[in-house]
């Protein structure tokens, strides 16, 4: 759908679109914050005897999420660097 089509919606239908889109962000940023929570967890504690990170998790922890944030930061500009190449196409 174009941006002029969106515009030519009726405000209901806008409202619902628009609704529906804040929906599939929040359960996409969950999907992530889970991937990376269970990723960096598994990888990085080793012991349950204590209920705080030692010093070296902690430190594994930090490494862990930034290097995933980063990862899917760049894959989503690369995404949207071939989304505008493919519209630019049409």
């Amino acid at each position: 759908m174009e941006p002029a089509d969106f515009e030519a919606l009726p405000e209901e239908d806008k409202h619902r679109m628009s609704f529906m889109i804040d929906q599939l962000q929040v359960r996409d940023s969950l999907k992530m914050y889970n991937s990376l929570v269970e990723r960096c967890f598994c990888h990085c504690v080793e012991s349950f005897r204590r209920k705080t990170l030692d010093k070296q998790e902690e430190t594994c922890v930090k490494r862990c999420a930034e290097k995933y944030l980063k990862h899917s930061m760049r894959v989503s500009m690369r995404f949207a660097e071939l989304n505008q190449g493919a519209a630019t196409s049409d």
